[in-house]
């Protein structure tokens, strides 16, 4: 029997494989990534991209000792058993690097490939657990309205189980994944306010008081903070419009913050003319000094993992500033 699922130690600061970034740049990404001592790389399952599961393995086949985080794979999307199939084998072949995201993915995109179910809370807490039964090599648990794997076990699982966490920001979802998941994955923007918040909506249950709660933020490093901020501020354009509304309301600024979007004839407008102090509380941006604070101060707020998506139009450049926010820059 395998055994329980391995966990990173707290304080760790990750990175994130940005979805678009050309092929051929991908591995020098990761493995420039490892060099320069970022403790994550988390990849990215968007529709129409590139698929998760192949990430994972290649960045797993092409580094040493990267955790390596998929961030998320839509519980829609896969059969249950299969799914555990392919993350089974990833942590047999890579035991102990492996943390692997679920989520309801996005409304619009699981319509379209004909994957949003009726009640997306249902599917995604039997679909929790059953994963989690079965890539620690337990039967499939009794069927239930979506997830059929009654009696189903996998052979091949591996000596140190990977975190199960759940990519959602809802407090109904959140709650959902203090019951039947290892952990958290909190999207950006995750400001210290909505870590705490989040950690609130998970409840009593939560992974026996020790839950894996990863965030990611856009960040930007640099001397000059204007450049930084300036930099990241693309990355925010999305940030006021209703669906991130569970990021922001936790925030002392949410009501004004909402005022200036409805104000703002786009969304770009609305992020160029932010206030400084909403770009620092919404991203890991400033001088090397300052981006290390607003990481330590997410760890503070419970984070386990602090995953920076760097801002700016040259991903690979933008690693290395990246890392002299890591603590070990001191």
């Amino acid at each position: 029997m395998s055994e329980s699922p391995s966990r990173p130690a707290p304080g760790r600061v990750g990175v994130m494989l940005p979805l678009d970034l050309p092929v051929g740049e991908v591995l020098p990404y990761v493995r420039r990534a490892e060099e320069l001592g970022f403790d994550q790389v988390w990849v990215v399952e968007d529709l129409g991209w590139r698929g998760g599961v192949a990430q994972a393995a290649t960045v797993l086949a092409s580094t040493t000792n990267l955790t390596v985080g998929i961030g998320i794979m839509p519980a829609g999307a896969r059969n249950v058993a299969f799914a555990a199939m392919e993350l089974a084998t990833l942590a047999q072949l890579h035991p102990g690097r492996l943390i692997a995201g679920i989520g309801h993915g996005m409304p619009g995109w699981m319509r379209q490939a004909g994957s949003w179910p009726a009640s997306p809370l249902t599917l995604i807490k039997e679909y929790a657990r059953a994963l989690r039964l079965l890539i620690a090599g337990e039967p499939g648990p009794q069927n239930g309205r979506y997830v059929r794997c009654e009696g189903v076990v996998i052979t091949e699982t591996p000596d140190l189980v990977p975190p199960v966490i759940l990519g959602v920001r809802g407090p109904k979802s959140q709650a959902v994944a203090g019951e039947v998941a290892d952990g958290l994955l909190l999207a950006e923007p995750a400001a210290p306010d909505y870590i705490t918040a989040s950690l609130r909506n998970l409840g009593p249950h939560a992974s026996a008081g020790s839950p894996e709660i990863v965030v990611y933020d856009a960040a930007a490093v640099d001397d000059d903070e204007e450049a930084a901020l300036t930099r990241v501020r693309a990355s925010l354009e999305s940030v006021g419009e209703p669906q991130w509304a569970a990021h922001i309301d936790p925030l002392p600024f949410a009501e004004e913050l909402r005022a200036h979007r409805a104000a703002s004839p786009d969304a770009r407008h609305f992020a160029r003319t932010m206030p400084a102090d909403w770009v620092r509380a919404l991203s890991i941006a400033g001088t090397p000094d300052q981006a290390r604070k607003a990481i330590d101060a997410r760890h503070a707020a419970g984070a386990t993992s602090v995953v920076l998506a760097p801002a700016g139009p040259d991903p690979l450049a933008a690693l290395d500033s990246l890392a002299r926010a890591l603590p070990h820059r001191h």
